[in-house]
């Protein structure tokens, strides 16, 4: 995607998100919403890899994981309308 070049050179940076490619994960402040969960497993139908939804919208086996990519050069965790 020919971003890599813009990571901060500290860790301060990285925790600070100050870089594209942010990874946004259901159940955090940027989606809070677990019951979002179910529309993406009901997308991606997880369970052609063996994973699966439990009732309170947690994926089976444990360390399963999924998450929104969003690659856009203004978008950033908090504030799509740029870095401030």
């Amino acid at each position: 995607l020919g971003i890599s070049g813009n990571d901060p050179g500290r860790l301060a940076g990285m925790l600070r998100t100050e870089y594209q490619g942010c990874r946004y994960s259901l159940g955090y402040p940027a989606c809070p919403d677990l019951e979002d969960r179910a529309k993406i497993a009901g997308l991606l139908k997880p369970e052609r890899i063996g994973v699966h939804l439990s009732e309170e919208f947690q994926l089976h086996p444990e360390q399963s994981t999924d998450a929104i990519v969003v690659h856009h050069p203004e978008a950033n965790y908090f504030n799509a309308g740029g870095r401030s």
